[in-house]
């Protein structure tokens, strides 16, 4: 089924690749992979009251508009050297081929983590990681970009566990435990993009990848959180309005192919659909619009493929859910927002629409069925008039049962981690978030604080539990946020790094981490304080702050 809805869907693509060829201008298609540290380098332009940049889609391909500023930290510190040892450490890729037909590069990326938690018993951690990456341009229109990484490692014992239960690292993929010692865990990742920017007008990507939409560290709309997965996706631009149509296609370990006597019958999948149009009124304001449906391989009528009602890339899904009457799609619509209240400060937030019933949305009788969640939030840069200082500040919540369906197989989730927000549902959150760089030497301090309400026992449903059919609600009415087993959860961590080469972020790395779990009800106060030391490589962004 896989290998025909690729090859239909690429012949879609090439339909707008053609159509697209019929304007060729000079467009640029440097790929570069999604994560806050190395992006919020880039708020200088892209929120800047003197440009009109689209910035909500994530991964970026960086286009003339942000080639300056880009092209600027990928030579952060470079200096002429003669020897081989020092342009390959300080300067080059480790591997480079350019001419003006195509350029290539290849490395080696270490990341090698020690650490101690000394809340956690005194517990030494580690993290040996093994990757490589390799990319292609042709001419300024085609990129490529593929890496592989092989892992080992202790984590602190609330991401041990959480691997244990799971067999899920978080957003890399499957996770298992060694045999021989459980602390140990064992996993793989990878990714692979490739782009051809047909013309100033359009973009196609096909990609095993993540996505982000969204102008803060969080999204309530589509994250980063989950694990890679595949996408054909295409984005157009025409004056001030940028528009992104993607399909995918999903795993879901979380439930099984077949019974469990096949053991080996290997994990589900699931589809998905996601539309996001976005404009940018003036040089100050901007708003889009978002949809998106998921839907399991299965039903209660049994195996469900694609639903090609969905593929086209233009129109409003939504009247093409309702048209079937007794659809078990769920589609989920959505609002990002910015507006830029100074030279150096940007307002943004976000609101996402899970299910509406007017009257008792009004009502504040906290209704089962009013299902959102909500993000607002600010960021800048150079703080105070320092250079390259910046920060984010962000309040985030969900009420209960948002992002679960009635059928669990077709919630808004990925390789058993939600879409969205790591939470799930059912929960308020505080994010504050420091960067400062200073010639080679990077400094953060991130610090989120929030409550969530969980289930007492697998028996019921307070709506925190996105995996659950929200069918097993508690009760119609007097649903709040919060409501369960009341957890607090705060999280910090504070990191400084020395640069050594700016093409793939090495870089020597010292953090320091404390979180604190609370249940109260249950008696439970976890704590993890760990600091650690790190030789580390490329811009991947994984979320371990939950």
């Amino acid at each position: 089924m896989i290998k025909p809805l690729l090859f239909f869907s690429l012949r879609i693509a090439l339909v707008f690749v053609i159509i697209g060829c019929s304007y060729v201008g000079k467009a640029q298609s440097t790929y570069q992979p999604y994560s806050y540290q190395f992006y919020q380098k880039l708020n200088s332009t892209l929120y800047n009251t003197d440009t009109r940049l689209h910035t909500a889609l994530k991964p970026m391909i960086i286009d003339d508009n942000l080639k300056p500023r880009y092209d600027s930290l990928m030579q952060l510190g470079v200096v002429e050297r003669n020897s081989w040892g020092g342009r390959k450490l300080y300067n080059e890729h480790l591997v480079t081929v350019e001419n003006d037909e195509y350029t290539f590069y290849a490395d080696f990326l270490p990341d090698f983590q020690i650490g101690r938690d000394f809340a956690g018993g005194g517990q030494t951690t580690w993290l040996n990681t093994r990757g490589a990456q390799a990319g292609v341009t042709i001419g300024e229109n085609f990129s490529f970009h593929a890496n592989f990484f092989e892992n080992q490692a202790i984590f602190p014992d609330y991401l041990g566990d959480y691997v244990f239960k799971n067999a899920i690292t978080p957003g890399q993929g499957h996770g298992k435990t060694t045999a021989s010692n459980q602390k140990i865990k064992d996993w793989m990742y990878a990714s692979a993009s490739l782009s051809y920017t047909v013309n100033k007008y359009l973009n196609v990507t096909l990609a095993y990848d993540k996505n982000f939409i969204g102008d803060g560290y969080r999204s309530m709309l589509l994250s980063d959180v989950s694990s890679n997965y595949t996408a054909l996706k295409l984005t157009g631009k025409l004056g001030n309005v940028q528009y992104m149509s993607m399909w995918t296609y999903m795993i879901d370990p979380m439930h099984t192919r077949a019974p469990d006597t096949l053991t080996r019958a290997g994990d589900n999948w699931k589809w998905g659909a996601f539309q996001y149009l976005d404009w940018n009124v003036n040089n100050r304001f901007s708003v889009g619009l978002f949809q998106s449906v998921v839907w399991g391989a299965r039903n209660a009528m049994g195996r469900r493929g694609f639903d090609f009602n969905y593929f086209n890339p233009v129109i409003f899904m939504r009247p093409i859910e309702l048209t079937n009457t007794s659809s078990p799609d769920k589609m989920h619509l959505g609002l990002n927002t910015k507006y830029k209240v100074l030279r150096n400060l940007t307002v943004y937030g976000q609101f996402l629409l899970g299910e509406f019933t007017a009257k008792e949305f009004f009502g504040g009788k906290g209704h089962v069925n009013n299902k959102w969640g909500a993000q607002i939030g600010f960021r800048g840069f150079d703080a105070f008039g320092i250079k390259d200082l910046n920060f984010l500040a962000e309040y985030n919540t969900a009420r209960p049962y948002t992002y679960a369906h009635f059928d669990p197989t077709s919630n808004y989730s990925n390789y058993g981690q939600p879409l969205a927000h790591p939470w799930g549902a059912n929960f308020r959150e505080l994010v504050g978030i420091l960067n400062y760089s200073y010639q080679r030497f990077d400094f953060s301090l991130k610090g989120t604080w929030g409550q969530f309400g969980t289930d007492a026992n697998s028996s019921v449903n307070f709506g925190q539990d996105i995996f659950k059919s929200y069918d097993t609600h508690q009760r119609v009415y007097g649903n709040y946020i919060g409501q369960g087993v009341k957890n607090n959860l705060l999280y910090t961590d504070g990191q400084v790094s020395y640069l050594f080469n700016p093409k793939y972020n090495l870089r020597v790395e010292a953090g320091a981490v404390y979180r604190r779990h609370e249940v109260p009800e249950q008696g439970i106060h976890h704590q993890t304080g760990m600091i650690t030391l790190g030789l580390r490589a490329t811009f991947r962004n994984f979320y371990y702050d939950f």
